[in-house]
C-alpha cells in the first residue's frame, strides 16, 4: 500500500527554511521547547516524515516542480501547454533566452530544498548528542535527505549557501555561498554516514532511502566530480545486491503495480484516494496526489483524441521532442519507446487523432508528432473519488537502478575497463529488446554509446540537461535551441539575494 505522507505542522513552525519573509513572520525558535520536542522518539520519527513530506511538495508543487523545472532544459522535451505564453516561466527555461532570477518555478524550487534542509538540520542539530534508540537512523536519514537537496541544489545552481545549523536569531540568518567543492565534501560526508546508518532495501518502509540509496547517490556524486574509480565501488554494491534488479520490461517500471519495486531506489510517493476536486484542491500545497501527471497530459480542447490509448487528457505541457523520437527510430529501440512516447501515428492507429485546427492560431505549440507515455495521464493511475484528473496517485521514481547501471557503464569506460561497462551497458539494452553492444567498441566510441543509451533509458526523467552541461556537450547538442553557457547554471533567486545580508548581486551566477 503506498505509503500516505504527513503534513508536520507542529514540526515546520520551528524551522527557519530559507531567505524568504517567513522568517520575520514565525516565532523565535525556542531551544528549550526543541529540546523537549526532541526527547521522545515518536516526535523523531514525526520531523523524519516531515522531511519526506516537504520533499514530496518540491516534487510536485503545481506549476513548479523540481521535476519539471530539472526537465525542462533538456532536448528530449519541449514545454508546450496551451501557447507560447502559458505558464511563462516554464517556457522560458524551456527556450533559455529569459531565464532571469525572478523565474518563480525555479525561485521555489530552491526555497522547498533549502526548506528541506532546514529540517534535516534540526533533527540533526537536535539528536547528535542524545541518547535515543531511533538516534542512528534518524541521523543517517536526515543526512541522507539533505545530501540529495544539496546535489540538486549544486547541480542547478553551482556554489551555493551551506546550511548546516537553524540560525535561531534574524543576524544568524546571512551566510555566503560555498565552493561546489565544498558542498561535494559535505554530500560526501552525509553520504558515508547514510551508508553506516541506513537499513537494506525491503527492511522499512518502502519510501524511505535505503543504505542502497545512498550508495547509489554516493556513486553519482563522484561520477559528476569525475572520480571514476573511486565510484565503481559503490556502484558495484548495489549491482552485487540481489535485491535490486532491472524489471523485465521497459513498460513495467512505471505500472502502478510496480510502484516502489526492486528498480526503484529512491521514489516520491502519491495516492489516488484524497478525492481532490475544483472545490478542495490545495493551488500551490500539499494534495498527497501528484497534480503534474495531470499538467503534462495530452491536452483536450479538441487537440488531442486519446480514444484507444488508456489515457486520458490533461493540460498539455512536456512534449517529447522529434529528436527524441528519430532517436529511437535509429536504435530500433520499439519496446522502450512505446514505454516512452506515442506518435501521431500510433495514436490514429490506436483509434485517437490530432487536430491542429482546435489549437490556438491552428498550431499545437511545442508539439512535434508524438505524446508522452512515460509518467501519462493513465487512467488506472487516477481514481473515481473526486475529479479523476485531479487524483493522480503516479510516484515518481527519482533514482532506479538502471540509472545506477549508466553510471557505472561511464565510470568504467573513463577509468579504462570497457569490458565492464559494455556488461552494465548490455543490462540496460537488452531489457529494451537491443542485442549487446558490439565487442569491439571502447574509448571515445563506447562513451557515445552509453551517452545515447542514456538518452533513450531516462528520457523524460529530468537528467538530460544536466548530463550534457557536464560532458561538455550542451551546445553541440542543443545548438539552434537558444541555449547559452549562461544557462549551465540557473540563476541565484533574487528573493535570496535580497534577504541574505552575505550575498549581493556580484555572487549571483555569470549571465544573470
Amino acid at each position: 500500500m503506498k505509503k500516505t505522507f504527513l503534513t508536520i505542522i507542529g514540526i515546520l513552525f520551528l524551522g527557519v527554511f530559507s531567505c524568504t519573509d517567513e522568517f520575520t513572520e514565525n516565532p523565535r525558535i525556542n531551544v528549550e521547547e526543541l529540546e523537549t520536542y526532541f526527547l521522545e522518539e515518536e516526535n523523531v520519527e514525526t520531523a523524519i516524515i516531515g522531511i519526506y513530506d516537504l520533499m514530496q511538495h518540491n516534487y510536485s508543487k503545481d506549476w513548479s516542480s523540481a521535476f519539471l523545472v530539472k526537465l525542462l532544459p533538456g532536448d528530449d522535451s519541449n514545454a508546450a501547454g496551451g501557447n507560447s505564453n502559458d505558464q511563462n516561466q516554464l517556457q522560458n527555461i524551456d527556450d533559455f533566452a529569459k531565464v532571469s532570477s525572478s523565474n518563480v518555478s525555479i525561485a521555489s524550487v530552491w526555497d522547498l530544498y533549502y526548506r528541506t534542509i532546514a529540517l534535516s538540520n534540526l533533527v540533526i542539530n537536535n539528536i547528535s548528542d542524545s541518547n535515543l534508540g531511533n538516534k542512528d537512523r534518524a541521523l543517517a536519514e536526515a543526512k541522507f535527505m539533505r545530501a540529495w537537496c544539496y546535489f540538486e541544489l549544486t547541480t542547478m545552481f553551482g556554489d551555493v549557501p551551506l546550511r548546516l545549523t537553524v540560525p535561531e536569531k534574524a543576524e544568524d540568518f546571512g551566510i555566503e555561498k560555498s565552493s561546489r567543492a565544498a558542498i561535494y565534501t559535505q554530500i560526501e560526508l552525509d553520504l558515508t554516514a547514510a551508508i553506516a546508518g541506513l537499513p537494506g532495501k525491503g527492511q522499512s518502509d518502502n519510501f524511505r532511502a535505503t543504505s542502497e540509496t545512498a550508495e547509489a547517490l554516493m556513486g553519482k556524486v563522484l561520477v559528476f566530480q569525475e572520480k571514476y574509480s573511486d565510484a565503481i565501488p559503490f556502484f558495484k554494491s548495489v549491482i552485487d545486491n540481489p535485491a535490486i534488479d532491472l524489471e523485465e520490461n521497459p513498460e513495467d517500471v512505471w505500472s502502478i503495480n510496480k510502484e516502489f519495486g526492486k528498480e526503484s531506489l529512491f521514489e516520491m510517493g502519491y495516492i489516488s484516494t484524497s478525492a481532490r476536486d475544483w472545490g478542495n484542491l490545495a493551488w500551490g500545497g500539499r494534495n498527497e496526489s501528484n497534480l503534474h501527471i495531470q499538467l503534462m497530459g495530452p491536452r483536450g480542447d479538441g487537440i488531442f483524441d486519446v480514444t484507444g490509448t488508456g489515457l486520458i487528457n490533461g493540460w498539455g505541457f512536456n512534449l517529447p521532442t522529434s529528436k527524441l523520437v528519430k532517436a529511437f527510430e535509429a536504435a530500433g529501440d520499439t519496446k522502450r519507446k512505446a514505454a516512452t512516447l506515442m506518435t501521431e501515428a500510433e495514436l490514429i492507429a490506436a483509434g485517437g487523432s490530432v487536430d491542429p485546427t482546435a489549437a490556438t492560431g491552428g498550431v499545437i505549440w511545442d508539439y512535434e508528432g508524438a505524446i508522452r507515455i512515460k509518467y501519462g495521464t493513465k487512467l488506472e493511475d487516477t481514481s473515481s473519488d473526486g475529479v479523476k484528473e485531479l487524483n493522480y496517485g503516479t510516484n515518481y521514481r527519482l533514482f532506479r537502478y538502471a540509472e545506477v547501471l549508466l553510471l557505472a557503464a561511464e565510470a568504467y569506460n573513463k577509468d579504462g575497463q570497457d569490458g565492464m561497462a559494455r556488461t552494465e551497458l548490455n543490462k540496460v539494452r537488452n531489457r529494451a529488446g537491443l542485442a549487446n553492444i558490439d565487442v569491439n567498441l571502447t574509448g571515445d566510441a563506447l562513451f557515445e554509446a552509453i551517452v545515447n543509451e542514456k538518452f533513450l533509458e531516462l528520457a523524460h526523467e529530468g537528467q538530460r540537461f544536466w548530463d550534457l552541461v557536464r560532458w561538455g556537450k550542451a551546445a553541440t547538442e542543443l545548438a539552434g535551441t537558444g541555449y547559452s553557457s549562461t544557462n549551465n547554471l540557473f540563476p541565484i533567486p533574487i528573493t535570496e539575494i535580497d534577504k541574505n545580508p552575505k550575498l549581493s548581486l556580484t555572487d549571483q551566477n555569470p549571465g544573470y
